[in-house]
């Protein structure tokens, strides 16, 4: 039998444990230093309050004290399933239970984009970095991608991801160990590609999301779709644009990691309502403060974190939307798109 560690007990930890659990593999979910509380409802109720679901009681629960009992026998693959800020203390915690300095495969479900002495660093590179200095060798990383939303792969419905490793071996190794009736993988070897579109969908599903607001007729309905249609092929061609500069294939974006996953995202979610918020002409600030103090808008945070360097990076002419959305939330001002410089 396969044995899956799960590290974080998130909704998306949890939930893709559901794929690994049905394809009859022994699972097992370690929570954060943080999630005390919620390992202790699951192993008492099998309830997660995230995913609003009783968790099959195929899947085990443990706190993060027992790690190195969770890992006396060596699993095949390690999930990394916590939020963006826990990486460093994964990379912590995976030190502790190596492998005379190695690690079983380890699959990426966290996305983000940083940046670090002033060059942009994808987190599967970060997570790689933080292992190198710990003495980790022979780190083999994938990342999955796609629109995959928590509660609908926890609830069973068909989701299609892909699976990127830069070695396709590997990658559809890891298609066999994954895929349902109702999750399917496919492959890729551009991780890159795959990663930047996860991180940057979210500054252009606020794009998306502005829509209605820059349009609002009244007594008219619809009357955003023309140029909501205007706002996914640009961003389409920006995605294309940026993933090339951080040697990604821009054939990605047109896929389930890039169109997909913007899809899913433009359609509802807390990036596309912030965008409603800022087209309706709220700034960010207010936005933030009166109708989303409590929501982490990723496009936002990811713009507080790239936006300048994006800026010194390109031009207006080069990539309109998101320079637009930048300067909007990094400047606080009314959001001004330059319709004239689009592809």
């Amino acid at each position: 039998m396969i044995k899956i560690v799960i590290l974080g007990a998130g909704a998306m930890g949890t939930a893709f444990a559901y794929p690994c659990s049905d394809n009859k593999h022994d699972v097992s979910i370690v929570g954060t230093h943080l999630e005390n509380d919620s390992i202790n409802e699951l192993n008492k109720r099998h309830f997660h309050f995230g995913l609003n679901i009783e968790v099959i009681k195929t899947i085990k629960f443990f706190k993060h004290d027992l790690i190195k009992e969770v890992f006396k026998k060596k699993p095949d693959l390690i999930v990394l399933g916590v939020s963006s800020k826990g990486i460093d203390w994964v990379a912590e915690e995976l030190k502790k239970v190596s492998y005379d300095g190695e690690l079983p495969p380890l699959l990426m479900l966290t996305k983000g984009l940083s940046i670090n002495g002033n060059k942009y660093e994808l987190l599967v590179d970060k997570l790689i970095r933080l292992l190198s200095q710990k003495g980790i060798k022979n780190i083999n990383l994938s990342a999955v991608g796609g629109p995959c939303l928590a509660v609908g792969l926890a609830n069973r419905v068909y989701s299609g991801v892909v699976v990127a490793n830069n070695n396709l071996d590997t990658a559809n190794s890891l298609k066999k160990m994954l895929t349902t009736n109702y999750y399917r993988v496919s492959t890729s070897t551009d991780i890159n590609g795959v990663e930047v579109c996860a991180a940057i969908k979210n500054i252009f599903s606020m794009a998306i999301g502005a829509a209605p607001g820059l349009n609002k007729t009244e007594g008219k309905d619809n009357t955003h779709l023309n140029t909501s249609a205007a706002l996914v092929r640009q961003s389409i061609y920006e995605m294309e644009v940026f993933v090339e500069f951080l040697n990604g294939k821009k054939e990605t974006v047109n896929g389930l990691a890039g169109l997909g996953d913007l899809y899913v995202s433009s359609a509802g979610g807390r990036n596309s309502r912030m965008g409603a918020l800022i087209g309706d002409g709220m700034l960010f600030s207010e936005a933030k403060r009166d109708k989303m103090s409590n929501i982490t808008v990723e496009g936002a945070e990811l713009i507080f974190e790239i936006g300048k360097k994006v800026k010194e990076d390109f031009d207006e002419k080069k990539l309109p939307l998101m320079i637009a959305m930048i300067d909007a939330i990094l400047e606080d001002k009314k959001l001004e798109i330059k319709w004239e410089n689009f592809s």
